[in-house]
């Protein structure tokens, strides 16, 4: 059972120390009003049957789905839909999609067993969906909100960690921190990244042309359609051009590392640096015949004080780190759709996280930010400047 307790853990700046994990709150907090809200939660399997009667509490695996039920819907037929006048607290599951923002499935399985369809089950009905899943649905989630009317959020990768630290944290402090970090920085003309990798230093320039930053600062107000990514905590920006050279060290293969060149916005070849040269030939072979997955999507700066949990929902909110994306962007306010890419299970959006503790081959020398005459350096080593920690005073 997750530990309803203050918890202590080491981060980038030494160690914080968080308040035990209150469901209530955090719902209260993120989704203010919230009384009279029917509320359910939707998770991904495998085998969405598996579902049915909670089968997979049972079976192997399914971390991140036993977490859900455990803290989420456990949570809200304890006690907490009463608090906060919320009703229903159904479960759903559909099928996963296994990349990350995908389009979701039409339809879904409810705890009876039953196959139902999502748009008139669950979009339609429902006021508060939590999406708890392995893979993020923020972007799908968000445009179906838009259709449909209502609000949620998505926590994919969920663990101890994130529930001990990055959701028991006030969402209005967070916030606030966000929105002076977003002030600081927006109307940028340009950003710069410095990365070392194998003893050479690459630099990937990112064009903002001007424009005004947006943050990911996990509040969920009124009654206007909207998802909340949580753990939130995060400053971005979606380039309208890039070039250069960055590293990567690949997801599914950590040893291996590449240089991706980027023109004109867009990853134009991949070069082996080490590990397995064949998962570098798969990437190659994917910007080939899809060049879309290659476009520059995003640029993110974490904003909140945070230890490092191995999900990259929470580690990219991690104040210090970069993140760049690759893929669809609609849901950030850009123009890359799904029926861009050539081949839909191609229309992903994906993370690119720079994190000590996660990408230990490479190194952030810095990131400089340009508006006009202005130019400072926000993040050395993984460390923000004494500019950027001063846009929070």
């Amino acid at each position: 059972m997750t530990q309803l307790a203050e918890t202590t853990y080491p981060t980038l700046d030494g160690e914080r120390t968080f308040p035990a994990f209150d469901l209530t709150k955090l719902l209260e907090t993120v989704f203010d009003p919230i009384d009279g809200c029917k509320v359910c939660i939707m998770i991904d399997l495998d085998d969405p049957e598996k579902v049915k009667d909670f089968a997979f509490l049972n079976e192997e695996g399914y971390p991140v789905q036993k977490k859900a039920y455990e803290v989420f819907y456990q949570g809200l037929h304890g006690g907490v839909m009463e608090k906060l006048g919320l009703t229903h607290g159904d479960l759903f599951a559909y099928q996963t999609t296994g990349g990350s923002n995908l389009d979701l499935p039409d339809t879904a399985v409810d705890t009876e067993g039953r196959t139902i369809d999502l748009a008139e089950s669950v979009y339609k009905p429902y006021d508060l969906i939590l999406c708890i899943s392995d893979y993020s649905a923020t972007a799908p989630l968000t445009a179906h909100a838009k259709k449909y009317g209502f609000r949620g959020s998505t926590m994919h990768g969920l663990n101890d960690i994130i529930v001990n630290s990055g959701l028991a944290v006030d969402y209005r402090d967070v916030s606030v921190e966000a929105e002076k970090l977003r002030t600081g920085l927006t109307q940028a003309d340009k950003v710069e990244i410095d990365f070392e990798v194998a003893g050479d230093v690459h630099t990937l320039t990112l064009i903002l042309g001007g424009q005004e930053a947006q943050k990911s600062h996990g509040l969920c107000h009124g009654r206007d359609p909207d998802i909340a990514n949580l753990p939130a905590g995060e400053v971005y920006f979606v380039p309208t051009g890039a070039e250069g050279i960055f590293p990567m060290q690949y997801e599914e293969d950590p040893e291996t590392t590449a240089l991706q060149i980027v023109k004109d916005g867009r990853i134009v070849d991949v070069q082996f640096v080490s590990g397995n040269p064949e998962t570098v030939e798969e990437h190659k072979a994917t910007l080939k015949s899809d060049p879309v997955t290659g476009e520059i999507g995003e640029l993110g700066l974490g904003t909140q004080v945070l230890p490092f949990c191995g999900a990259d929902i929470q580690d990219e909110k991690t104040f210090g780190t970069v993140h760049v994306a690759t893929g669809r962007s609609d849901h950030l306010g850009g123009h890359l759709v799904p029926e861009m890419f050539a081949e839909a299970q191609n229309a992903s959006h994906d993370d690119i996280l720079f994190h000590p503790k996660k990408t230990t081959h490479i190194g952030v020398k810095q990131v400089r930010w340009f508006k006009g005459d202005q130019q400072e350096a926000i993040i050395e080593d993984y460390k923000p400047t004494a500019f950027f920690r001063g846009l929070l005073d």
